[in-house]
């Protein structure tokens, strides 16, 4: 790791103990909730607000990030909204003349997809899972919806834009100086979670496989011994030097290790516990978490959480 990298990584994840959904817009002259920083060279990051999407942060609470690779920029996530994308292009135009090649959606959440619409009116080409296609397909109009009644007139210009391109297992773009891989290393958080992984700068775009700032959600549809195989047998031997997760800011493996895998390991142990020993529905509830409940979106996410995974493990 060169010095200046080391400091500049230290720099961001100085400024994390202040994430928190309290902390009001950091950004007011731009739609995005935080200027995007310079992570190492050549990799920047928008740091979304580590709370749920509001008019105020206009949707911007996931990671939008680019790469300049000397012949073109990837952007990875569309962002939540029309505007948000373009303001995001307008960051990106400050840094670098090098045209926007690649937009990837790292899944088919609204605040990875849903900013696709101000991309395709650009001419550029967007990749995601065929997963989360899939969920764009079925639910993108839902999801629009969603965001309607939040962003109210800050909606205006968003459509649902499917990719244009989409891969499997793994992508591989090469452009400029950079070897991007894009991969999907198994279940975990939602369907089509995808990574981005740049071997030759150790730097794991990683989406929302990983969390640390905030509780990580679990959907109904999620399953959580699976993101566990996931994270050990396909991410955490890649062994990244640099950590960009879906939510909050940059950091390194060991910090999501210990709040994403961790966490999700000694939610599984209580509940199994709980169930064991004769517990139902109703009082999974109330296994303590309370080791993690320094979390963002504790409050909103730690109960419905234990009952997920109740159901998840309940016919294991």
């Amino acid at each position: 790791m060169t010095r200046f990298s080391y400091f500049a990584l230290m720099a961001v994840i100085a400024t994390s103990a202040a994430a928190s959904e309290d902390i009001a817009d950091k950004y007011p002259q731009s739609d995005l909730y935080d200027k995007p920083v310079e992570v190492i060279p050549h990799v920047f990051s928008a740091i979304g607000a580590t709370a749920p999407p509001t008019y105020d942060n206009t949707g911007h609470n996931n990671n939008l990030t680019f790469i300049v690779t000397g012949d073109g920029v990837v952007v990875i996530n569309g962002g939540a909204a029309y505007r948000l994308a373009k303001a995001l292009h307008d960051e990106i135009k400050a840094v670098t003349d090098q045209p926007v090649k690649l937009v990837i959606n790292e899944n088919g959440q609204g605040h990875a997809v849903l900013g696709n619409s101000y991309w395709r009116d650009q001419g550029v080409d967007i990749l995601a899972h065929v997963e989360a296609i899939e969920e764009v397909e079925e639910n993108g109009h839902f999801i629009l919806q969603g965001m309607e009644r939040y962003n109210r007139e800050k909606a205006e210009g968003t459509y649902i834009a499917v990719p244009n391109l989409s891969f499997e297992d793994e992508y591989t773009v090469e452009m400029g100086d950079v070897t991007l891989h894009v991969l999907h290393l198994g279940p975990a958080h939602g369907p089509g979670d995808t990574q981005v992984w740049i071997p030759q700068w150790g730097m794991m775009v990683a989406g929302d496989i990983a969390f640390h700032e905030r509780m990580p959600p679990i959907f109904p549809d999620t399953c959580t011994g699976c993101w566990i195989e996931t994270w050990e047998t396909g991410f955490a031997p890649l062994n990244p030097t640099y950590v960009i997760p879906g939510h909050g800011h940059p950091t390194n493996l060991a910090q999501v290790t210990r709040y994403t895998h961790d966490y999700l390991v000694d939610l599984r142990t209580k509940i199994r516990d709980h169930i064991d020993e004769g517990g139902d529905l109703a009082g999974a509830y109330y296994v303590d978490q309370s080791n993690w409940a320094h979390l963002d979106t504790f409050e909103e996410l730690a109960t419905k959480n234990a009952g997920r995974v109740y159901e998840e493990m309940e016919w294991e």
